[in-house]
């Protein structure tokens, strides 16, 4: 386990390789799943705000979701996260001419229509967030429909931390991100 300031890393981030490699998988983590993607609550936020933007970007089997259920819903388990259609895939989500699903909200936000790139929780994985009462856990989340990506980290040597760098920038910051690339050649060296 890693630590930088109130965040606990799991020594995965830094040690497992991954590359999405979408072509392989079609966006399948927006397909599989029993629930849509997890939602900060700013972020529930955010969607309701922009909707309207992002509607426009959203096919109309997602569109009816999000108006049958809202521009988020509540899981399982309490916790927020994005609607789906038919209990499958997000409904932000959309088919491309390849059959790889694609972010309407990430579509909206490449055309400049919202500042909002699309949920944490999307930007980060394979890393998932928790927030606890007096620490943050960043942790690798393995799941069967990432096999490729972590086939193709392995084959160019990309740790998660370093795919995911931008994403994690925006999350923790420039330097929380550099502190990781410290600690992470010193697990390197053990």
């Amino acid at each position: 386990m890693l630590s930088i300031g109130n965040t606990l890393i799991s020594d995965e981030v830094v040690t497992e390789r991954f590359v999405c490699h979408i072509e392989a998988c079609k966006a399948a983590c927006c397909l599989e799943g029993d629930a849509g993607a997890p939602l900060m609550e700013s972020e529930s936020v955010i969607l309701e705000q922009i909707y309207k933007e992002v509607e426009p970007f959203l096919n109309e089997k997602g569109k009816r979701a999000i108006a049958e259920q809202g521009t988020w819903v509540t899981d399982t388990d309490g916790e927020k996260c994005t609607p789906l259609v038919n209990n499958r895939e997000c409904a932000y989500a959309l088919f491309d001419e390849q059959n790889i699903l694609q972010c309407g909200i990430e579509k909206a936000w490449e055309a400049g229509a919202t500042k909002f790139r699309k949920p944490s929780s999307c930007h980060l994985y394979p890393i998932r967030i928790r927030e606890h009462e007096h620490f943050t856990a960043v942790n690798y989340h393995r799941w069967s429909v990432c096999a490729p990506a972590c086939a193709l980290g392995d084959k160019l040597g990309v740790p998660v931390f370093r795919f995911l760098k931008d994403a994690l920038v925006n999350r923790f910051g420039e330097q929380w991100y550099q502190e990781l690339e410290v600690l992470a050649e010193h697990v390197g060296k053990r």
